[in-house]
Formats: C-alpha cells, structure tokens, sequence
C-alpha cells in the first residue's frame, strides 16, 4: 500500500478553512510529545503555555501589547501576498519604521508637544513604506526577486539601527550603554488603560483590520489585487499595471509594519535599543497564513501567536525551559500549516501496490 498526493480539479472550499484549525491542533500534539521528550508532563507543560497566560487580567493586557504588531503587520503582508507579492522584510521595514519615527524624541527631544506622537506615527509610516519601496523598484526595474530584496534589506535595517544606538544616538546620560535617550512623556503612546501596558497600538490594529477588510471587499482597488493576484494576465487585459500594484502592495504593507515600529519603541520600550522586536516581522508572515490573508482571521492568528510568547516567557520561568521554545512552537505552527495547505490542492489517496504495477 502506498500514500499519493493526486491533484484535485478545483482547490478544497473545505480545507481551506479547516487547513488552520487542522495545523494548529497538529502543533499542539506535537508540542506535548516535545514537553514530554524534554521530561515534563505533556498537560502541566501546555496549561502552563496556552492557559495559565489567560488566567489574569496583566497577561491578557500583554497579549494584547504583543498582538498589536503582529496584525499591523500581518494585515499588510495580507496585501503583498494577495497580489502575488512576496514581501519577506517585514522585520526591516518595521525597524525603519521605529529609527525614522524616532527622530523627533531622539534628536528634538527638547521639542515636546501634542503633535509629538502623532508626527512620529506618520514618520514611522514614511519609513516603513519609502523601504518597502525599494524592493518593488528593485523588481520593476529590474527583475530582481523581491523575496531576495526584501530579506536581505532587514539585515540593512538591523544594523543600522544597532549603529546608531551605539554611535551618532546613544544615550550621553546612559551610562555608556548601547540605547537612545528615554522619550518624553509626549512622545510616549498613550495608553488604553490608566497604569497599565496596553497602549493605543491596539486600536491602531483594529482600525488597519477594518480598514484593510473594506480595501479587500468593497473598492475597486481591493478587486485589482485579487485579480492580479489570481491571474495576472487577465489583470493585464482589464487595465490594471502590475509595476504600480507591486509599488503599491509594498509600500502600504511597508507603511503598516513602520507604524507597529514606531509604536512598538514608544509603547512597552520606551527608547531605542540594539534589539527592538522578538521578531514580529517573521512571526507576521505566519499569522496572515494562518489567517487565510483575510484581515479578521488574521485579528484572531495575531493573538493566537501573541499568545505563543506569552506562553514561552511563562515556561521559561515556571518549567525552566528555554526562551527559545517560542520560536519552536512557531516554526512547527508555519510547517504544519504548509503541508495541511497542500490538502487544499490535493488529496491524498491509498494505492495498492500490486495494482500500480500492474499497471
């Protein structure tokens, strides 16, 4: 007997939808046999990771913190991805985004006004998006793989942000430590809550998650990006450029991960250090997938990723187990949810071995 993957006619309507939910459950199996290798008891270890962070209302507050980036992001790269536009550099994108937002409580930080913050969203946004455009010219101009572009330019971003830290930005009061000047309460992003972490990030998460879901469903821009997306040659027939779609997909995805940058160093941080991000701009490239590129399944993917740090910093200090079982959980999510996507275009189908040699 031998297992065959045949192609299907048309994609599964079926699987679409339950290709998530079937990954998902597929790591938390897998998480247990991981817990129960490393000698921990597989139940205690995952109501340590997936249940004790929803049991207060501080770790509910945080997930929300952490989830904000991601959806910024991920409903971004829901507009690369739709339109067949690989943006990967979401992580450098989200980085200029905070360097350049940062301008004004770094280098004018005597300057403090009601306009600070605001001033600041809207340079984070020009960041993230004028380094997003690069890669999309990149491609228009010249062919060059955006998948390419995209990621190395975040290695570009990291290291000037950890240059600047260390040099031209540092800290004269810090006590020659690699960070920038503290913000000024101006500066700062306001919060939800009074003395508590959850800032107005997200708010800015729910309005992108509105926003992009009308793009999508009710303009004709939202219409151009699934028809080049699906079958550029059509798009090409009906008018539509593919050189501005693929400037326009990648600055507004730029656009959105620079706002969750700036906002990100001016909420929880506070300042500018050497290392800004767990890695949101990575991570986002799971939750819009996750999601289906819908922007409300994509709302309910951030936090389920939230809830995956949230989880390792909690059986890291509980169970003693490395920081880096995060990234694990997350890599074996991002596996799983490309071989159950495979479902969507195949089926999987039992052989007998006799019967294909004989024919």
């Amino acid at each position: 007997m031998q297992i065959e993957l045949q192609k299907r006619a048309l994609p599964s309507s079926l699987m679409t939808w339950l290709s998530p939910a079937l990954a998902i459950t597929l790591t938390v199996l897998t998480g247990a046999l991981m817990f129960g290798m490393l000698g921990f008891n597989p139940a205690q270890a995952l109501y340590v990771y997936f249940i004790a962070p929803l049991l207060d209302s501080w770790s509910l507050q945080e997930l929300v913190v952490k989830a904000a980036p991601l959806v910024l992001i991920g409903v971004g790269l829901s507009i690369c991805y739709r339109s067949n536009n690989w943006n990967i550099g979401a992580e450098g994108q989200f980085t200029m985004g905070a360097i350049l937002g940062s301008i004004l409580p770094v280098v004018f930080y005597q300057w403090e006004s009601p306009l600070t913050f605001p001033l600041m969203v809207a340079l984070g946004a020009l960041g993230g998006a004028l380094f997003g455009a690069i890669p999309a010219l990149l491609k228009n101009k010249f062919g060059a793989n955006e998948i390419l572009t995209s990621l190395m330019l975040t290695y570009v971003a990291l290291l000037t942000l950890d240059y600047l830290v260390r040099g031209p930005w540092k800290n004269p009061e810090g006590f020659n430590f690699p960070e920038s000047r503290l913000f000024s309460d101006a500066a700062l992003a306001p919060s939800l809550i009074a003395d508590s972490r959850m800032h107005i990030g997200a708010l800015f998460a729910v309005i992108a998650v509105i926003a992009i879901f009308i793009l999508f469903s009710r303009t004709l821009k939202g219409f151009e990006i699934r028809v080049l997306g699906a079958t550029p040659r059509a798009g090409n027939f009906a008018g539509f450029s593919k050189e501005r779609m693929i400037l326009f997909a990648f600055m507004t995805s730029g656009a959105l991960a620079g706002i969750a940058g700036i906002i990100e160093v001016a909420g929880p941080i506070g300042q500018l250090t050497p290392t800004i991000s767990p890695g949101y701009g990575f991570t986002a490239i799971i939750v819009a997938f996750l999601g289906r590129l819908n922007p409300i399944g994509i709302l309910f993917a951030g936090l389920l990723l939230a809830l995956s740090y949230l989880g390792g910093e909690a059986a890291q200090i509980e169970l003693g187990i490395s920081e880096k079982t995060s990234k694990a959980f997350q890599g074996i999510l991002l596996f799983y949810i490309l071989a159950c996507d495979t479902l969507i275009h195949y089926h999987v189908k039992f052989v007998s071995s006799k019967k294909k040699e004989a024919v």
